[in-house]
């Protein structure tokens, strides 16, 4: 069973096409022919291995957007034909406490869709069935992919720590930060925008910020003590912690999200004066990543992308690397 994917021999390698054979579709899986796949952060850093994870060779993408081709003989709510996406998890136990308790994506045997798996960079992948969910109508499909991963990991903690009436900050716009901002204000959150480049203030507004803030403006932050109800840290670089974590409200938490590799060094007393919190997640169970596509779709919330035909992988990733994407990038299948 042979199919097309834009393969990395080794850890910065280019990408090259090539053919690769599967063995016969699992019982509970489902195979999907790619039509779209986003190029998220997460695969410059596998491709890269900063997280010590990668295996290759590799093929990576895990922002899918496809059609359902075949299903194994045990999968189960899925037909033929039915457009679905896949983010950065393919498969769980579906047996585990976090499985069975619908926090699919905290299982220990969670297998991820570019670890140990072929992913998205492909003409089609394959994916437990509980993975593959279902698109809802209204979706804009071509820009849809990051939502599946991106979308996610910003819509997750605002839903499950936010309110209506919560004021969120959201440090970083970005890939995350962009639609972190959509989101937050879709909710009906009071949403500020921290951001390092001045630049981006009119185009933070316009992603639905109130307000924007410049992360280098001391005084600014300073003003905003104990006025966050959420704050959103979506980027992966240290940042000067002791304002932004005096800027929570009584109550308020502070929630990273951006893969900062190094430690955060936390005051602990701060946060018991005002009963805070710091916490992070990762993406999402399936039926969180479903009530995300159907919130975006309601709200017609969709990334800001731009689009490269999948055999311009290469150049797709240098663009990424070099920090000019504004903001996701996605492949669209050409194979």
């Amino acid at each position: 069973m042979s199919y097309q994917a834009w393969v990395a021999a080794s850890a910065g390698a280019p990408f090259q096409k090539q053919s690769l054979h599967r063995a016969p579709l699992g019982p509970e899986e489902v195979e999907v022919a790619v039509e779209h796949c986003g190029v998220c952060h997460s695969d410059l850093s596998m491709w890269q291995n900063e997280w010590g994870m990668s295996t290759y060779p590799a093929v990576l993408g895990h922002e899918v957007i496809g059609r359902v081709t075949a299903i194994g003989p045990h999968a189960k709510g899925l037909a033929i034909g039915q457009r679905v996406g896949i983010g950065w998890n393919s498969g769980s136990c579906m047996h585990c406490r976090p499985c069975m308790s619908g926090e699919h994506h905290l299982c220990d045997g969670a297998q991820p869709t570019i670890a140990g798996h072929f992913g998205g960079f492909a003409n089609s992948v394959r994916a437990h069935w509980a993975w593959a969910i279902s698109l809802p109508e209204g979706l804009n499909v071509a820009d849809a992919g990051p939502l599946l991963c991106g979308g996610i990991t910003v819509f997750n903690p605002i839903a499950t720590f936010a309110t209506p009436k919560s004021r969120v900050g959201v440090i970083g716009i970005g890939g995350l930060g962009h639609m972190a901002l959509k989101f937050a204000a879709a909710y009906g959150c009071e949403v500020t925008a921290f951001t390092s480049s001045e630049r981006k203030f009119e185009e933070a507004r316009s992603f639905g910020a109130h307000h924007v803030v410049a992360t280098r403006d001391n005084e600014s932050i300073q003003r905003l003590e104990k006025s966050m109800d959420l704050l959103l840290v979506t980027v992966n670089v240290p940042l000067d912690w002791d304002p932004l974590i005096a800027s929570l409200a009584p109550n308020g938490r502070m929630h990273v999200v951006g893969a900062v590799l190094e430690p955060i060094p936390v005051a602990v007393f701060p946060l018991i004066m005002r009963q805070a919190s710091v916490g992070a997640s990762p993406t999402g169970s399936p039926v969180d990543m479903a009530d995300m596509l159907s919130f975006a779709a309601r709200h017609k919330i969709a990334p800001k992308t731009e689009h490269f035909p999948m055999s311009e992988i290469n150049q797709a990733f240098e663009h990424v690397s070099a920090g000019r994407a504004r903001y996701r990038v996605v492949l669209d299948a050409d194979l």
